[in-house]
């Protein structure tokens, strides 16, 4: 089969990273969700990443960018072809002002080595479950900050497998959304630029930060986190609460009673269980409001026929 071919060639190229064949991608997300991977390479280097890239383009060969799968629904049949997950590239540096940040590293590390080292502007992330490359791609935010307001450039990939940095303006961001997601790149690097700040202060709010999420969201559970983007002149979680859907949902899934804009995984639910009550709430806030509540979430994969 294909995919073993995959294998044999790709070991002559990544020779530190790891490659694994019809690897179940349930313990890659935070749903803990999803079927298996026909190839799933872990690259150690970005010669590593490139070179599968490079091999995934010239072969026409599917490639999906696995992060920190935080903000990823992965379907019960799986994903075809190979999927890429960079977690390893996780280097942090902080240069006076400024904070460098591999694609692979948790968002919440980087918002803490900045808050460690006296630099303020990151606190906003200290809660954020997913990846550098995951922020980037989709302009992450929360608690009034966002990834727009610090970024100062990123290195990234195409899907041809070569390299270029784009600056801060180049970068097109927007409410969850950027040029990243919309032309499929992928993020190995990115340069953010803080302030100094009173440590005193700095740890205060993360500490605030830090309180309000775990007392607000339902972390003792797997899930995709916040689902929805926010509809123009509403609040997604609002409107599903007002719509009596909290404890609902279908099979081992359901929207949380401690945060309505989460869907849990609560008692071994499947991805279809899960992509269902997704849509059970879009139904549901649509008849009730008419309001179309649009996906945060990425579903990728296919389902079991």
């Amino acid at each position: 089969m294909a995919k073993h071919q995959w294998l044999t060639d790709l070991k002559e190229t990544i020779t530190q990273g790891q490659l694994l064949l019809d690897e179940s991608l349930s313990g890659y997300t935070k749903t803990e969700l999803g079927g298996r991977a026909d190839l799933l390479v872990i690259p150690q280097t970005v010669e590593e990443m490139q070179a599968t890239v490079q091999y995934a383009y010239e072969r026409d060969i599917p490639l999906l960018l696995l992060g920190n799968g935080s903000n990823m629904v992965v379907r019960d049949g799986g994903v075809r072809g190979i999927v890429l997950h960079p977690v390893k590239l996780d280097k942090i540096h902080v240069d006076g002002t400024s904070v460098h940040a591999e694609a692979g590293a948790h968002i919440i590390d980087v918002s803490r080595a900045s808050a460690a080292a006296g630099l303020t502007g990151f606190e906003f992330a200290c809660g954020i479950p997913g990846s550098v490359g995951g922020a980037m791609a989709m302009n992450a935010g929360a608690y009034g900050g966002e990834i727009h307001d610090i970024i100062v450039q990123s290195t990234l990939m195409n899907r041809k497998g070569e390299i270029f940095i784009l600056s801060k303006e180049e970068l097109e961001l927007g409410y969850r959304k950027s040029i990243i997601a919309d032309k499929g790149y992928f993020c190995l690097s990115s340069d953010f630029e803080l302030t100094v700040g009173d440590q005193e202060a700095i740890d205060a709010k993360v500490a605030d930060l830090t309180f309000q999420r775990e007392s607000k969201q339902p972390l003792e559970y797997p899930s995709a986190g916040s689902v929805f983007k926010r509809p123009p002149g509403y609040f997604a979680g609002k409107l599903i609460q007002d719509s009596g859907l909290q404890g609902k949902g279908v099979g081992g899934a359901e929207v949380s009673t401690k945060h309505a804009g989460f869907i849990i995984n609560k008692n071994h639910a499947t991805a279809t269980d899960y992509i269902q009550t997704i849509e059970m709430v879009q139904a549901e806030v649509k008849k009730r409001f008419g309001v179309e509540l649009e996906r945060e979430v990425k579903i990728v994969g296919e389902s079991v026929e």
